[in-house]
């Protein structure tokens, strides 16, 4: 017969090896647990965006596409250009594409005065604001041209400066097909593109443009305007 200290040290150890065992089942349970809902994958938006407009030609034509894909853009205008053709600018507008500024008179932004600079801006900015009823708050320096001076006065001015991620050097026009290819090639989700309706003969650009949209639609893209404020 046990004695009572054995029998304790006996319930002991086994209570012990219960408790454990309730641990360990315990960890397998919570290891064993179903795995959430996966991530979403994010969304396949691209963001065309065109420089150097207004143009009276070749912006309705590339409205036109846009509108049979249902696509959205963001379009960077001279404020010359819009003085020259309001009706074009309001045009994009009404259309539903977002209208931002790319300066006055496509100067390089980092070789002028800071009177000038604020010039370029603002007599851009009123022009945009008098044909959309509302102001820019991003500016796309002309070259893509940004330092710290740059930076410091479009701040100043309550502007955000927007770049682009894909630039398929329509402005040199190397033809259609080189453009088309050089988007399709380089486009990912969140990619913005540089394509230009004014400044020149945008001719390719536009024959360019429907093969650009129903290609990046077929694969899933959709395309909205950059989120500026």
């Amino acid at each position: 017969m046990s004695s009572p200290r054995r029998a304790d040290r006996h319930r002991g150890r086994r209570a012990a090896r219960l408790t454990i065992g309730t641990l360990v089942a315990a960890a397998t349970a919570v290891v064993a647990l179903p795995a959430g809902p996966a991530q979403a994958a994010p969304a396949k938006v691209v963001y065309l965006t065109f420089d150097d407009g207004p143009s009276p030609r070749y912006t309705p034509q590339i409205l036109t596409l846009l509108s049979q894909y249902g696509a959205r853009a963001t379009f960077f205008e001279i404020g010359q250009n819009v003085a020259a053709h309001p009706g074009v600018t309001r045009q994009v507008s009404a259309q539903g594409h977002s209208v931002q500024n790319h300066s006055w008179s496509h100067p390089d932004l980092r070789k002028i005065s800071k009177s000038a600079f604020q010039y370029q801006v603002a007599a851009t900015d009123a022009r945009i604001r008098a044909q959309t009823g509302t102001t820019p708050t991003c500016l796309r320096p002309p070259y893509g041209g940004v330092n710290a001076t740059v930076r410091s006065g479009a701040a100043g001015l309550g502007k955000s400066i927007q770049l682009w991620s894909v630039d398929p050097q329509d402005w040199a026009r190397p033809g259609r097909a080189a453009i088309e290819r050089r988007v399709l090639g380089a486009v990912k989700p969140g990619s913005v593109v540089l394509l230009h309706d004014g400044g020149g003969d945008r001719g390719q650009t536009v024959a360019a443009l429907p093969g650009i949209l129903r290609t990046l639609k077929s694969r899933g893209y959709t395309f909205a305007p950059l989120p500026c404020r």
